[in-house]
């Protein structure tokens, strides 16, 4: 048990929530959540060099994409991400001083644009839950990448709030939104959402971002086999001719705390098979090399769909993609369970050139591949392997 979770560990309620997951036989424990200070430290090395784009990891990818969480709040509770039993009102949140500031954020994303970074997706939690996030995007979209153009500058939401935050984010110079959407039916919504939430809310916060000018938004639906999946059609019915771009994902293991099974995860090919047999699809490219999605289109033309396949049909060996959490630390994957802190270089003061290189070094040493070599196990919590939760470092 890391140190400080002592304490939490012995409350009469969170001894309640564990044996009542031992008699369910359903393993699962307190996330991962880096102390101050208890990252592992990023090494700058001897000899600095000037930034550049070029930086392989082990396996022979570069540096493409930043997803940076700006909370480890969310105002849903879904049963894949967030669950009640663990994220309830005794949860040790991060406190204020422990998140980057938007300066420290901005700082550190001007640094990974220099080095080859050309996309920046912002996560939570759900990230319109930070205050005043329109100033960060503001200053975010003043930023260019290494050849001088602006980032593809994105975010991802529950949609919860978005009507009424829309216009600003576009107005701050956000380009593009993806929207989490599991389901039409309100009381499968309800489930997997876990606090009651309408989807008619999120709907119109979809509605909303289009009006204040949003294009090729995209809605994402987590499939869990068994509990969503017979909404495919209907949601695939929803959007089609919307200009809305729907992605199916794969039921994942993300974190420790979701209680994950294979018997859950719904193939894609499943997915694709039975939208194809109600409105028939063609494939199509990618748009760039590393896309995680699978594209779809309708034969008729009436829009496109697609698929993110990370447990049957990996995409490790392209993955372009660095986060860095709430609170300063970069992951090499989504799957970690462990990051680099960051924020101590951020306010020890040093270097832009100094964190250039401790990132540069860092990417370097990547050799992540989770999804190639995931197993029968990875649920299992006495193997001693925790990965650090979505919610702390964004999906």
């Amino acid at each position: 048990i890391p140190k400080g979770y002592l304490a939490v560990w012995q409350k009469p309620r969170f001894t309640a929530i564990i044996e009542s997951m031992v008699e369910k036989v359903i393993p699962k424990v307190i996330p991962i959540r880096i102390d101050e200070g208890k990252g592992l430290a990023p090494s700058i090395g001897d000899q600095l060099i000037a930034p550049h784009s070029n930086t392989k990891d082990a396996r022979g990818r570069t540096l493409r994409d930043l997803r940076i969480s700006v909370t480890d709040r969310c105002n849903f509770r879904c049963t894949y991400c967030m669950p009640k039993e663990v994220f309830d009102q005794n949860y040790p949140y991060l406190s204020h001083k422990e998140l980057l500031t938007f300066e420290e954020i901005t700082r550190l994303s001007a640094i990974f644009a220099t080095l080859g970074v050309e996309k920046i997706r912002l996560t939570g939690g759900e990230p319109l839950l930070r205050k005043n996030l329109e100033i960060l995007i503001e200053m975010l979209s003043k930023l260019r990448s290494s050849d001088g153009k602006s980032l593809d500058l994105t975010l991802t939401t529950n949609g919860s709030i978005l009507r009424k935050k829309a216009a600003a984010l576009k107005a701050a110079g956000l380009q593009r939104l993806t929207v989490s959407l599991d389901g039409l039916n309100d009381d499968i919504f309800k489930k997997m959402n876990d606090v009651d939430f309408p989807v008619s809310d999120v709907l119109d916060g979809i509605k909303a971002a289009q009006e204040a000018g949003f294009e090729n938004i995209k809605v994402n639906m987590v499939v869990k086999k068994g509990t969503n999946d017979h909404e495919i059609v209907a949601m695939a019915q929803h959007f089609k001719g919307s200009g809305v771009i729907l992605r199916f994902i794969e039921f994942m293991d993300v974190g420790s705390s979701n209680g994950w099974n294979m018997e859950q995860v719904l193939p894609s090919k499943e997915v694709i098979s039975r939208i194809s047999a109600a409105f028939p699809l063609e494939p199509i490219e990618a748009n760039y090399t590393g896309e995680v999605a699978q594209r779809w289109c309708y034969a008729d033309g009436s829009g496109e769909i697609g698929v993110i396949s990370s447990v049957t049909q990996t995409f490790c060996h392209e993955c372009t993609r660095a986060r860095i959490s709430t609170d300063g630390q970069m992951y090499l994957c989504l799957f970690a369970n462990e990051g680099f802190d960051f924020k101590t270089l951020l306010r020890s003061g040093k270097s832009d050139l100094e964190i250039a290189n401790a990132v540069m070094n860092t990417w370097a040493q990547r050799d992540d591949h989770y999804s190639e070599i995931r197993g029968s196990n990875t649920a299992n919590q006495s193997s001693g392997t925790r990965k650090v939760e979505m919610s702390y470092i964004g999906g």
